[in-house]
């Protein structure tokens, strides 16, 4: 918006100045009938009303802009985007979307950003056969860069970079914004509804490791868009529904006959899963039978809807005590939920003509797919495939999402690909207007470098994990005899937060694309990229502020009143990446890919150890111990990371502890 105002203003000066030029000559002429020069001058006077309409209007939508987002944190780097974008086009307004490149510089002797678009502007330009020297167009650019109130200066260095250094002034202001307001969320435009679906465990099947990173890899996106202020629609699409459930309606009815009168005591339902596979496998007649209590229960029989819950019931609430101790929140919409719009998605996809018949299967082979749906088998029952697909459509037209997101792993790409090419195939969307993703994750890897699973080969159920990993976190506490310097309760909570907090920081901090090796002695850590280190930096921050003996309300009066001076080297290096945390999180909205926060949580605590060791806080006498003298300013930076870390440790699900 700003950049566009920008550019009018520009083009309105130019006009102005054309205008003055004709009427002069007009003057000069004494001229009454100037046909040709009254018509410019008629044509120009009109483009300009158009023009100071337009600046008005974007003066006018600037101003409730700022009244409205006052509060919201700034992304820096977009600020500079906008500045060169208008110094771009008012150098070279002939070029249609011309490219810009800015980043924030690798080093401080390259400034604070650097605008990198001479060389790929030279390229278009040679194109044209035009003048194409990189230097010379960098110069240009910095020529027309527009008064603005962010940058303070800009260098040329070698074939084109243009090295931006920020106003020391711009910085502290935004730092004390912060500090008054507290970390709010950066503009986003209008508010969107996003539906992800994620963690979706197998009814009568024990939650385990291969779901742990759809569960924290959702929640956390969840907890991004939350903060943004998105309606977001937390889906568990569990798998409630299909052939396995005959099978076990069938033992249900065997080994608790009474069933409908009294409650079956099914103490483990792993274990009643196997039996009730082993007998499947092995005896023809309750194989028989399961196919009838299928059939049943696609008929809605009620007794047999009555089993059904009961296994579904207590699924869930093994379900829930996994979610309760990592914190998660979910709405359950099973596969079940949607049978009842498959019949639909069926006739939909006739309808346009876009069904095959395939061996008595009903397929729909999307254009560029490899592999077709099977949207009813050749038995006449559904498929996941009709299943994903009423999701879809349901979430698009009856819950109007903006944005949905699969939080599936990598395995099932193809299959994504082929349910979205199928619904923009039947004009269900246009990914112009509404986002339909899928974010697919590696697999979690034992130390051997292969499928994580116990000793004896079977898969690692995720309560075990949990239970692993609070032991070793206590471990590690008492190793470090905290229990001297901790209450009970403290002892506890810190248990708790390094367990839970470094199996998720473990998973978030890679790259979700990859596999990962799960090691609990290198996610306890507490050297280098790890939860354990971060929270202990997040508690060793908020412990200044009790060292100087300063409470809340003094800290507030003096973000209001006090100016943030970045005098020093380290103040400066910390003030600057403080405030990289909303251009951080729009990354991150764009694509999804949660470590960028990781890296850059620990890249703040680094910066602020290299801060608090070179710059002094608190000091005190060397004699007595006595506070002698508090930096008040050098306290508030204290206080702003403290804040973004606390920030960016609830959007990861981290819980941080004040003592530890």
């Amino acid at each position: 918006m700003a950049s566009a105002a920008g550019e009018y203003r520009a083009r309105l000066k130019e006009q102005e100045k054309e205008i003055g030029s004709l009427v002069a000559e007009i003057e000069r002429l004494k001229n009454p009938v100037v046909p040709d020069l009254s018509s410019g001058l008629s044509e120009m006077l009109e483009e300009n009303a158009k023009l100071k309409y337009r600046v008005n209007v974007l003066k006018r939508s600037l101003q409730e802009e700022e009244s409205k987002g006052g509060a919201s944190m700034i992304n820096i780097n977009q600020r500079v985007q906008g500045i060169f974008r208008v110094a771009i086009k008012l150098a070279y307004p002939h070029l249609e979307n011309p490219p810009l490149a800015v980043t924030p510089s690798q080093g401080s002797k390259f400034g604070d950003y650097q605008c990198n678009s001479a060389m790929a502007i030279s390229q278009l330009l040679k194109a044209k056969g035009e003048k194409s020297n990189p230097r010379e167009i960098a110069q240009k650019i910095v020529n027309s860069i527009p008064k603005n109130d962010i940058i303070e200066n800009v260098d040329i260095a070698g074939p084109g970079f243009i090295n931006v250094v920020l106003k020391r002034e711009f910085v502290s202001k935004l730092l004390k914004n912060l500090l008054v307001n507290g970390v709010q969320p950066p503009q986003v435009g209008p508010k969107k509804k996003v539906a992800i679906d994620f963690s979706s465990p197998n009814i009568a099947k024990e939650m385990h490791v291969g779901h742990l990173r759809s569960t924290i890899i959702g929640d956390s996106m969840c907890r991004l868009f939350e903060f943004v202020g998105y309606d977001v629609l937390r889906l568990n699409h569990v798998g409630d529904w299909g052939t396995q459930f005959g099978m076990l309606i069938a033992h249900l009815h065997d080994k608790f006959p009474d069933y409908l009168k009294v409650s079956p005591p099914i103490g483990d339902l792993q274990v009643f899963y196997k039996e009730s596979k082993s007998r499947f496998d092995e005896e023809e007649a309750f194989k028989k039978r399961a196919y009838q209590c299928v059939v049943k229960l696609q008929n809605h029989d009620p007794d047999v809807i009555k089993a059904w819950n009961m296994i579904c019931d207590v699924s869930r609430k093994e379900f829930q005590k996994i979610y309760e101790r990592l914190d998660i929140k979910l709405i359950e919409r099973g596969e079940s939920y949607y049978q009842d719009m498959m019949n639909d998605v069926v006739k939909s996809f006739e309808e346009k003509g876009l069904v095959q018949l395939d061996e008595g299967r009903k397929i729909v082979f999307p254009q560029g797919c490899s592999v077709p749906l099977t949207i009813v088998k050749s038995d006449g029952g559904y498929t996941y495939d009709t299943s994903d697909l009423a999701a879809l459509r349901h979430r698009i037209f009856e819950e109007k999402a903006d944005i949905i997101i699969y939080v599936v792993d990598n395995g099932q790409s193809v299959h994504f690909q082929t349910i979205f090419a199928a619904a923009q195939m039947i004009g269900w969307y246009d990914p112009k207007e509404i986002r339909v993703e899928h974010t697919g994750f590696g697999v979690v890897l034992g130390e051997d470098k292969k499928k994580f699973k116990t000793r004896s080969g079977e898969t690692v159920r995720l309560a075990d994990l949990l239970d692993e990993g609070l032991k070793r976190s206590m471990d590690k506490l008492l190793e470090k005899e905290r229990e001297k310097v901790l209450s009970p309760e403290e002892l506890n909570a810190a248990k708790e937060a390094v367990a839970f907090g470094c199996i998720k920081y473990a998973d978030l901090s890679h790259n979700r694309t990859n596999d990962y090796v799960f090691s609990f002695d290198k996610m306890l850590d507490d050297r280098g990229n790890t939860a354990a280190y971060l929270l202990y930096a997040l508690t060793r921050i908020r412990s200044i502020t009790r060292l100087a003996k300063i409470d809340d309300a003094t800290l507030q009066r003096a973000a209001a009143e006090t100016t943030i001076l970045l005098t020093h080297d380290k103040e400066w290096k910390l003030g600057k990446c403080i405030l990289r945390f909303p251009e951080i999180l729009h990354k991150i909205l764009d694509d999804l890919y949660l470590h960028t926060l990781c890296d850059y949580l620990f890249e703040l605590a680094t910066t602020f150890t290299e801060f608090y060791d070179s710059c002094y806080c608190v000091e005190k006498d060397r004699q007595t111990g006595e506070v002698v003298k508090v930096n008040m300013w050098r306290m508030l930076l204290c206080e702003a990371t403290a804040a973004v870390m606390a920030k960016g440790f609830a959007i990861l699900g981290l819980k941080p502890v004040h003592r530890m």
